[in-house]
């Protein structure tokens, strides 16, 4: 861990007191607004940003959206002024004119948010408040706008360089494992001993990013699991009849299920730096484990085959294969990106296409999505910053012979069932 890193860990040793909440008052929010962004004292800007925290909180949708409406259409920017201070900069460049831009070109909405992030535990509160933003703005241009100055400060606040990656394991606080439990994405956790069996024995591990303004809520988290050669079963890792390997008898670290767990930081990216720092830590503490793959849920299968016109309903497992192959390598986006969200996450952190399979996933939910079929991403950590490089630059799809072969089939088995 960084110097940083071990700083900031030390702040999960506190409890942080959050603002106080109080009754909601009787003066309009959008007011209040408008008041704390003007406010100059440090008193009473605390205390009008705690009204507004604890008067949000007891909104309804409606009251929401409406506070939402204010914020994006009055307290914008000033098109007229953004061009008058640019026009300024470009005939005279100085300090002056660009910091006129700058301040034109910024609106009051982004002070109003930084200022509400004064008071304790006000963190989680605009976190909530923007994950009530991305739902009641769908849809509607300006708010979809104001979205994007949550996301500028959010991607600032929430800086790789601002995270503590944590381990998680049966000892954590019995708070955190039920978060874990909540906040568990891609293969449900039903129960206590269900918990118990992915954390505990030696051959599994689970890593989550915190933030020190959040040191009780996971940003993030991933599961894994230490076998020996590359499993194509999620049912088979989860099973609680499985014997337990020795740690240092793995060769292979599977990541199994990654699970985002704010609503409120949608769109800021944590997945990358996890799985990289994860099997760099892995990699550092078992020095057998020599691959380093996920096994992963490929979401938008079934649907995108709906809409081809293959008729998938009774392929067999070979079928699907081929057609989850074709899918992942040849169903693209306008801009080229991949059609599937998770091959689009894998393959942007510099990951290939290991190997898809069959049968992977027998779950009611596996079966829907995609027919049962998983596929793994490796992780190469030697060459994960060229792949990584590679896709950015040309969008080009690194997969294995045995995919790509997988794939070229594809066209026989729709050929055969149309």
């Amino acid at each position: 861990m960084t110097l940083l890193a071990d700083l900031l860990s030390t702040v999960f040793e506190r409890r942080y007191r959050p603002f106080a909440l109080r009754r909601r008052g009787t003066r309009p929010l959008p007011d209040l607004a408008d008041e704390l962004v003007g406010a100059a004292g440090e008193t009473s800007g605390v205390s009008l940003a705690t009204e507004i925290l604890s008067g949000f909180g007891e909104m309804d949708d409606d009251e929401k959206r409406a506070f939402f409406s204010h914020l994006a259409t009055e307290m914008n920017i000033d098109p007229e002024a953004v061009r008058t201070a640019l026009d300024a900069y470009e005939q005279a460049p100085s300090k002056a004119t660009y910091r006129a831009y700058m301040a034109a070109a910024e609106p009051r909405r982004q002070e109003l948010i930084r200022r509400l992030n004064s008071l304790p535990g006000a963190t989680r509160a605009l976190v909530e408040m923007r994950a009530d933003l991305l739902r009641l703005g769908r849809g509607t241009p300006e708010l979809e706008a104001l979205d994007l100055d949550f996301r500028h400060l959010f991607a600032s606040w929430f800086n790789r360089g601002f995270l503590v990656l944590r381990p998680i394991n049966w000892e954590s606080p019995a708070h955190i494992l039920e978060k874990i439990t909540q906040y568990e994405a891609v293969h449900a956790i039903h129960s206590w001993d269900d918990l118990r069996r992915r954390l505990e024995p030696q051959d599994r591990r689970c890593f989550a990013f915190f933030h020190p303004a959040m040191p009780d809520e996971p940003l993030i988290f991933v599961e894994v699991a230490l076998t020996r050669g590359t499993p194509g079963s999620v049912q088979a890792l989860l099973t609680s009849e499985r014997e337990t390997l020795r740690e240092d008898e793995a060769d292979t670290a599977v990541f199994y299920s990654i699970s985002n767990c704010q609503a409120g930081l949608a769109s800021i990216s944590f997945g990358n730096s996890l799985i990289k720092q994860v099997a760099a830590d892995l990699s550092a503490g078992l020095p057998g484990l020599k691959t380093f793959v996920t096994l992963s849920p490929i979401p938008g299968l079934t649907r995108w085959l709906d809409s081809e016109g293959y008729e998938w309903q009774g392929a067999s497992s070979e079928q699907m294969r081929a057609l989850a192959a074709h899918y992942l390598l040849n169903a693209k986006l306008d801009n080229g990106d991949p059609v599937d969200p998770v091959a689009r996450f894998h393959l942007g952190n510099g990951a290939i296409v290991h190997a898809v399979h069959g049968e992977a996933d027998t779950s009611e939910n596996g079966r829907k999505q995609s027919g049962g079929t998983m596929v793994n991403y490796l992780y190469d950590l030697a060459k994960v910053a060229q792949n990584h490089e590679q896709f950015a630059t040309t969008r080009q799809m690194v997969a294995t012979s045995e995919v790509r072969s997988l794939a070229n089939s594809a066209t026989l088995v729709k050929a055969e069932d149309s």
